[in-house]
Order: C-alpha cells, then structure tokens, then sequence
C-alpha cells in the first residue's frame, strides 16, 4: 500500500507528516449528520454498510491519510455483561458496577457482542479507495474502568470509579486484569480482520497520580498493544494528561505515542525516548480561529516536521463537535500543500 502515514510510523522518510484527525469519523462532517437524521447511533455501529461508510467519509470529505474505525470504546465493557445504551445525552450502562458489592464477579464475557465490529472492518476493506489504512482501536484500562462506574451520562468526574480504585484495591486489579484480557482479544481480532495500525486511548490518563498509573495501568495497556505489535501491526498510545509520565515511555511499550495539547510538542520529543515516534497535538479549539490565524501556528511547527520524520500530525484530542469542517479541510490542505524542506 502506498500510503504516507504507514511509511511514517513504519521509519520510512517521506515528504511531509501524515495527517488524521481523532473524532474524524463524525461530528463535524455534514455528511455524518445527515446519515444522523435517519439512522441512531447503534444503527451506525451495527449495520457494515453504514459503519464502513461513516469511517470512510473523512478520507472522501477531508482528504485525511489514513481512516479510523467506526465504535466505540465502551463495546468491551458491554461484552463483559454490562449492557449498554447510546441515548441523546450520551452512553449509559444499563448495570455500571457501583450496583455490586464484588463487581469482578459480574463481568462474564459475551465475544458475540463484539462480531458486529469485526463485520464492519470486513466491510470498509472491501470498500475503501485504494491506498487508505484503516487504524482499529480500544480504550485505556483506566478509561474504560472509569466509564463502568458511572451512574449516568452526564459524569465527567468519576469520582465513583477513583474512589473504588483506592479503597478496593483487589477488587480493582480483577477489573482491570478481565477489561486487559478482553482488550487483548479484541485488538487481535481487529488485526485479523485487516486493521493496518492500532491506538490505545487513554483519554482519561490523567485522573490518577503518574506513578500510580505508571504501577497499575501501564503494565495493562503495555500487554494490548504489546499483542498487537506481535503480529507485526503497529501501534500507537494516546494517554491523555500523562505530562511528566512521558518519560516512561519507550520502544517497549509502544511505536508513537500520540501528546496531548497540554503538552508543548517539542517538551514531549523531550521526555519520550527517541525511539517512539509521536502524534499530536493540536489545540482542537484553534479551529475556532481564522485561517489566518491557524496557519501561523501551522508554519510554527513546520521546523519541527522538518526535523522529525517520526512525526503524525493530529489534534491534542478529538473534534470538538461545534467545529466547522471547512477549517479541518484547510489544515489538511495546507499539510499536504506546504514545503516541510525534508
């Protein structure tokens, strides 16, 4: 496949970094939303025709370099037994575990819960334009054990979930070791089933002290991701909000890891080691900006794309929802169109 973006996180020298964006696949595309008049969200998810659309529609919409997979985070919670519902205010667990008084014992997987996944990748192979990687993806132990204690969709805190980490330690290790087996399925199957790249979002990566992340949640997301890469596919690491954490993380982890926008890009080449390569990381809110504007921060990163080949660019975090696509396609047409002197 002749594609910049597996070229980069493969170390091959290329002309300028690829680009893609988190939350590509929706939000702000009109086209997304109109699909949205007619169809619910669990429609999208379930169905491969409109699954392999909707992760399409950023390669046709934007001119992105690489698609990501059409889901959700919270599939391998609702295939241990959790049972979840997508409503307008958000995703909501029909059983979250602050019901249970041993909560481990709950969690019974059901793998067919996740075949519709593996369909939908089936699907955008077949149907992709020639040349677009497909990126798969699951969530961060932390985050995803996070998202298992809420009570209702409007919880940003978890303050449920961080309090049981603390005061039911054992407890908490059973959780992470079920959500890590899973994981680790599931991420294989997406690689059996074509994915070319796979990220880890650890969106929520900050909740916790470095260290105790560094003890309880990098040797789990270590294990996902160390699967995949076993079967030659790469992988990229997103823990949002690690800051000083970065230092941890090295060629035995992961292959890029992606920054947020808390972090200068340029602190982050710094703390990770050499060897990954990075991701990231811009503000999403500077398209909210004039293009003026937006592209002199743009031509302020072209010295460090110069000088790093191991480079994806991307946003801090995802699409913000209220963002016009217009200004999305002009960064993505200013990275393809720009002289990045390699």
């Amino acid at each position: 496949m002749n594609s910049v973006f597996l070229d980069t996180i493969h170390g091959k020298k290329t002309d300028r970094p690829p680009v893609w964006f988190m939350r590509q696949a929706g939000r702000i595309l009109p086209s997304y939303q109109a699909l949205k008049k007619g169809h619910s969200f669990s429609d999208l998810m379930n169905s491969p025709d409109l699954a392999a659309k909707v992760t399409l529609l950023p390669i046709n919409d934007l001119g992105v370099d690489a698609a990501i997979l059409f889901s959700d985070i919270l599939i391998v919670p609702e295939a241990l037994g959790m049972g979840l519902e997508f409503t307008e205010k958000g995703p909501i667990f029909t059983k979250p575990l602050t019901q249970f008084e041993k909560p481990s014992e709950q969690l019974i997987p059901n793998r067919d819960v996740l075949t519709h996944v593996y369909n939908n990748i089936d699907e955008i192979i077949k149907t992709r334009p020639d040349n677009t990687p497909l990126i798969g993806f699951c969530g961060g132990p932390l985050t995803t054990f996070c998202f298992m204690f809420r009570g209702h969709a409007r919880d940003v805190t978890f303050n449920d979930a961080i309090k049981f980490l603390y005061s039911n330690p054992v407890e908490s290790k059973k959780i992470i070791d079920s959500l890590t087996e899973l994981s680790i399925e599931y991420a294989l199957k997406q690689v059996e089933h074509g994915v070319e790249c796979f990220q880890l979002f650890e969106t929520y990566g900050g909740l916790i002290p470095e260290e105790m992340y560094k003890e309880l949640m990098l040797p789990a997301s270590k294990r996902i991701l160390n699967a995949v890469r076993e079967k030659g596919v790469p992988t990229i690491y997103f823990p949002k909000n690690f800051g000083g954490g970065l230092k941890h993380i090295n060629k035995d982890i992961c292959d890029f890891v992606s920054i947020d926008w808390q972090t200068p890009i340029e602190t982050a080449r710094a703390l990770v080691d050499d060897s990954v390569g990075l991701q990231g990381n811009i503000d999403p809110r500077l398209l909210y900006a004039d293009e003026s504007v937006i592209e002199k921060h743009l031509e302020g990163m072209i010295p460090f794309g110069r000088d790093n080949q191991d480079w994806i660019f991307n946003l801090g975090h995802g699409f913000l929802p209220d963002i016009k696509m217009e200004k999305a396609k002009f960064v993505v047409d200013w990275i393809k169109e720009t002289n990045w002197n390699r």
